[in-house]
Parts: structure tokens; sequence; C-alpha cells
């Protein structure tokens, strides 16, 4: 039986959403004087604008794209584009996990469209050359939950007719996003920032703008996804006004997460934090004998969402409830311990492991987690043998 390790994680946080606050995070630290003031007063106004203004500056994001708030995080940040925007042209959904099949079932479900599904295995994507542009395609940048990315931007067309409309909370402030080749870019305050829930976020590109100035869908769109006044595209969107009342507390922690970012150098160093964090963990996978990535392709594997699966024997002879009992048991020793909080995989996911590597979380604290995961596997191991 391997030895109990001596060092804890000193940050213990892995979930992949919400994720780790910022080192040195104080909910004490945030800024109070504007709390229980109107969502439409101008001082308030003015503070959900340098919110927009901050994450356009670290996301270094064109000027030529406007950005705005959604309810609903990142989920409702897609359904807002899927119901506003879809329907004038032919659709594609791109799904190759948990999050596409939710958009792909809910183009087809409850817009009533027939979209064309490119879908893929757990752990693969599709073939991306198959992405036809003359239509609207939905993809996700980072799959969450399947911990598979797709490893450039060579495969969306610069002269597409269609939308680029790309899923990307786990993937924005993580990995480079190639505005010009995007058309609608979604992601939420509570993924690699450490942001608290329920606010998304929208980046539009002239072309996604222009969508919304010209075309009405024929369906009525709720107005908690409405991007739209009587005259096209709602403007006031973009200089801070919000679709419902959101949580001036949750925009002055996501305004404390953005400043925490430019101090330390902005986007080139979010990446490189979230590289070297994957990088550290990647290490301890290859000299692990009973732990693998789940996507087999190096080029396509999430630094982020990192997803693993099981190789031994004795937890793969299981059937799919046994190794979900596995997952469970493995992770209540982790957290008995306060060692390693939530690393558990999606629940439609295969059973495995799932550590979120992103910037807010430190390297030291990856590789201190390693030993805990191995002491946790053969303990549950062990049990399984008795």
């Amino acid at each position: 039986m391997i030895a109990k390790p001596d060092v804890k994680p000193a940050r213990p946080w892995f979930s992949a959403g919400p994720t780790a606050k910022r080192p040195g995070y104080s909910l004490g630290g945030l800024p109070q004087d504007l709390l229980g003031r109107g969502i439409r007063a101008p001082e308030v106004v003015e503070r959900f604008a340098h919110g927009l203004r901050l994450t356009r500056a670290v996301l270094e994001v064109p000027d030529s794209h406007v950005l705005l708030y959604t309810p609903g995080s990142d989920t409702g940040a897609v359904e807002a584009a899927l119901w506003g925007m879809l329907g004038q042209r032919p659709v594609q959904v791109v799904a190759f996990e948990n999050f596409g099949l939710t958009w792909l079932a809910d183009v087809r479900d409850h817009l009533g469209l027939e979209p064309e599904a490119l879908t893929a295995p757990w752990g693969e994507l599709p073939d991306l050359s198959r992405a036809d542009w003359s239509k609207d395609v939905v993809f996700p940048w980072n799959g969450t939950t399947s911990g598979v990315r797709v490893p450039d931007a060579d495969w969306i067309a610069d002269d597409r007719e269609g939308l680029a409309i790309c899923d990307a909370t786990s993937a924005a402030f993580a990995m480079p996003l190639p505005f010009d080749k995007l058309d609608v870019v979604t992601f939420s305050f509570q993924k690699a920032l450490g942001g608290e829930a329920g606010i998304g976020v929208m980046v539009l590109s002239p072309r996604a703008v222009a969508r919304l100035d010209s075309y009405r869908p024929e369906r009525p769109v709720p107005k908690l996804l409405r991007l739209t006044d009587g005259k096209g595209f709602d403007r006031a969107l973009a200089d801070g006004v919000a679709i419902n009342t959101f949580s001036i507390l949750t925009i002055e922690d996501w305004i404390d997460a953005l400043e925490w970012a430019q101090g330390i150098g902005g986007l080139s160093e979010l990446v490189r934090r979230t590289d070297a964090n994957f990088a550290a963990l990647a290490d301890w996978v290859e000299r692990t004998d009973w732990i693998a990535f789940l996507p087999e392709r190096p080029e396509i594997r999430s630094t982020t969402s990192v997803c693993l699966k099981f190789l031994d024997p004795r937890v793969t002879g299981l059937d799919e409830a046994g190794q979900k009992a596995f997952v469970k048991r493995f992770k209540a020793l982790l957290e008995g311990e306060a060692a390693v909080f939530d690393m558990e995989p999606h629940r439609n996911a295969p059973p495995g492991l799932r550590l979120w590597c992103g910037c807010t979380v430190e390297t030291a604290d990856v590789v201190a987690a390693t030993p805990w995961l191995e002491w946790a596997f053969e303990t549950a191991v062990g049990e399984i043998s008795d």
C-alpha cells in the first residue's frame, strides 16, 4: 500500500467550473459602494461597461467587435446566439462532447431546424474538413467534458458565407482565440478566470451584428435571450446595459479577476500559466501506468479541462456502474483529506478523472496533487480487491 503523502496542495481546487479563484483572492477586497444600487443607475452601467472594456483588453478583442453580457452564463450566451441568429441559412453543429450535443439537440428539437451533425466519439474530433461554410457552423473550441480542443483555426474559411459560432467558455483566457475567424464567441465568468456564475459574455464580429440587424427569425425569442430592439442589434448592450437584473457583486468579482490578469502580464501570461499547469500534469500522466489522456492525439488535448481515463484492468474490468462507484470513492478519499477537490468527470462523460489546469491554478499545486491521486487510486483499488 502506498503511503499517504505529507504535502497537500496549498489551493486544492481543481473543479472545471466554477474554477479556482485567482491567487490572493479576498471577497472582502471587492468594492461594495454600488451594492444595492439600481441596475440602470449611471454609475452601475458605467461599472458594467468598465468590465467589458477590461475584458476586451485582456482577451485582446479587436475594436471591430462588440462585447455584451447575457443572463445564464455561457449556456445563456450560446442560446442567445442560437435563438436570435439561426434560421437564415442552413446549420452545421460540431458535437464531440456533452455541450456540443446539447446545442445540436436545441437547434433540432427546440428551434425546429434541420442541422447537419458532425460528431465524434468521446476523446476524438470530427473530420473538420467537412465543415461547410456556406452554412452557419456551431462548435465548441474546447470540449470541457471531453478534454478535446480544436487544434487551430485553419479549418475555418476566411471567405465563409455563414457565421462561425464558437462556444469558447473553457478556452477563453487560456488559449489564443483568432477573432478574425470567429463571428460569435461565448464564455462565462466562472471558467478560466474563476469568476462567479450566472453571467455570460458574447463577442460579436461585424458579420454577427449585421445578422442581428437584418434577420428576424419567425419564432418568438424570449426576453432573456433577445439581443435586438425594434431597429436591429440593441447597441445599448455593448455599453454595459443589462438584459435583466445582474448581480453587481458578481461584476465586481469579474473586474477583480480581470485586473489580476492585467497585473500579471495579460493574455500571454495567462496562456503561459495554463500551459505550465498542463505540462506538469502531463508529465505525471506519461510516467503513470494506470492513467492516460482520454484524447489519444496530443494535438487535440485540452490544456484547461484535462480529462483522463483509467487503464488498470481492475478498474476497466468493472461495468459502468462499478467504474462510476470507483470514481465516487476516489473522490471521497481525496476530499476527506482536503487534498484535491472536484476531480470527477462530467456526469455524462466516461468514468475517469478531470482536473482543471487553467491560469488561476498554481503549478506547484498540480505537482502536489499527483501523489494524492496515486494514493487515492491504490487505496480505492485495494478496497476493490478486498
